[in-house]
């Protein structure tokens, strides 16, 4: 199975990197240290050791509270909710100021099947001349 992608949080004591590059709550580099030192700190602060980076050499880690680990958590849903769903569709429907009557039923007609399909709908209407 393929490694599935952790949520936001703390790792607690799972960590499988024995050199990591720990960052503290207020954002300050402590370094690079061996995992035991790592944990030492955690357990002597309060805190909670949260992966940010694990695709450099060594993996950045950084100390946080909980409530820290809170808020980010919040952040990365409302920039998550932000984005655009991959299978969502846009339709984009143009047309003049000095459309005909019948054809304007018509575009509305297919605008209101666009909705119903769950269809975002973007109209843009041209100054006749």
């Amino acid at each position: 199975q393929p490694k599935r992608k952790a949520a936001f949080g703390s790792v607690g004591r799972r960590i499988p990197y024995r050199i990591l590059h720990v960052i503290n709550q207020d954002g300050e580099s402590l370094g690079n240290m061996h995992r035991a030192e790592a944990l030492r700190l955690m357990d002597e602060h309060g805190l909670k050791l949260v992966l940010l980076r694990e695709n450099v050499e060594p993996p950045v880690y950084r100390l946080m509270t909980g409530q820290q680990i809170h808020e980010e958590q919040l952040k990365r849903a409302e920039k998550k909710k932000a984005s655009p769903k991959p299978g969502m569709c846009t339709k984009e429907l143009s047309f003049s100021s000095a459309i005909a009557k019948n054809d304007l039923e018509i575009k509305t007609k297919q605008i209101a099947q666009w909705i119903e399909k769950k269809h975002h709908v973007k109209v843009t209407i041209r100054q006749a001349k």
